[in-house]
């Protein structure tokens, strides 16, 4: 949806509430479709819907970013006009236990920063344990955008500088094995430049290394940068910050979508994701678990800000 309240920059769907244009420079720097029905492809324990192997990925085959959301409604957010989506979700959806209602805010606008004037999207997202069914629930909201700020078939060239080289190690099935180190061949804190196939991660990277003091609700905590991306030939920049302690940082590799709806195919590499997160696979681990258990009375909650300019 498009509106003259918000910035010419953004559209978004009610289905999943996707980001299906981030303008920067005129230039569209989200993997996206023209019509919301391409975005369609191919004590106790619970048995969720595995997707992705053994494993459970995105919620199921029938995760959050495949429902259709209500909304999105103009909103005062904070002193701020912000679109507003609303998801009920029923008891046993997916195979998680328990209704609960999500809550997100997309807030958009320009912000200047050392004077420069960047397109600024800050996403808030809030998830309360509504239904009577079950005590508690495993709760884990993020944003599953593909970004490509090259204006190519790629990522190739990109310049991309990540403030965190730890991540969660993983087995064979891509779940962490709980030892926390280095990820091979990126740097912290310094630049370096994704080629045609490496450096390739898939993985989670951590901000917070100390778990225990993970909150269900991370909204008051600082907003921390993530990652910068810039390529020399678009001219433009990107920054990802948030209040979540860890986040999955994807080049691509399995990326693999048809020609459709007018869009060329895209193949390996041709957008990454930038997803600030709980530490994956928390709910499994007694160290982890109290940063995705939502209790009755709680409330889940998270910020992230995606801002994006172009050099003069």
């Amino acid at each position: 949806m498009s509106s003259t309240k918000a910035s010419d920059a953004f559209k978004f769907l009610p289905q999943g509430g996707i980001i299906q244009e981030f303008k920067v420079g005129g230039k569209n720097i989200v993997l996206g479709f023209p019509s919301a029905a391409s975005y369609n492809l191919n004590g106790k324990s619970y048995k969720l819907t595995a997707n992705n192997g053994p494993n459970t990925l995105h919620g199921g085959v029938e995760g959050w970013g495949k429902k259709e959301f209500v909304g999105p409604t103009w909103v005062e957010r904070n002193g701020r006009e912000a679109l507003l989506f609303k998801y009920l979700s029923k008891d046993g959806d997916e195979g998680f236990p328990g209704t609960v209602e999500l809550r997100m805010w997309y807030i958009t606008g320009v912000e200047k920063d050392n004077g420069v004037e960047k397109t600024s999207l800050e996403i808030e997202y809030e998830v309360e344990l509504v239904g009577d069914e079950v005590e508690e629930t495993a709760v884990g909201v993020t944003n599953h955008s593909y970004f490509n700020i090259s204006d190519g078939p790629t990522l190739e060239g990109t310049k991309v500088n990540i403030s965190t080289n730890l991540h969660q190690v993983t087995d064979d099935n891509d779940i962490p094995t709980g030892e926390i180190k280095p990820f091979p061949g990126i740097p912290a804190n310094e630049d370096f430049t994704l080629g045609p196939k490496e450096p390739n991660p898939d993985h989670c990277f951590i901000l917070n290394d100390n778990p225990a003091s993970v909150k269900i609700d991370t909204r008051k905590e600082p907003m921390r940068k993530l990652i910068t991306l810039y390529h020399p030939g678009t001219k433009i920049h990107f920054e990802a910050l948030s209040t979540e302690p860890a986040f999955q940082f994807y080049c691509g590799r399995f990326i693999d979508v048809p020609e459709m709806d007018g869009m060329p195919a895209r193949g390996p590499r041709s957008g990454m994701c930038i997803e600030a997160s709980r530490y994956v696979n928390a709910i499994n681990d007694e160290k982890l678990r109290h940063m995705v258990v939502l209790k009755k009375g709680q409330t889940f909650g998270s910020r992230t800000i995606y801002r994006g300019w172009q050099d003069a």
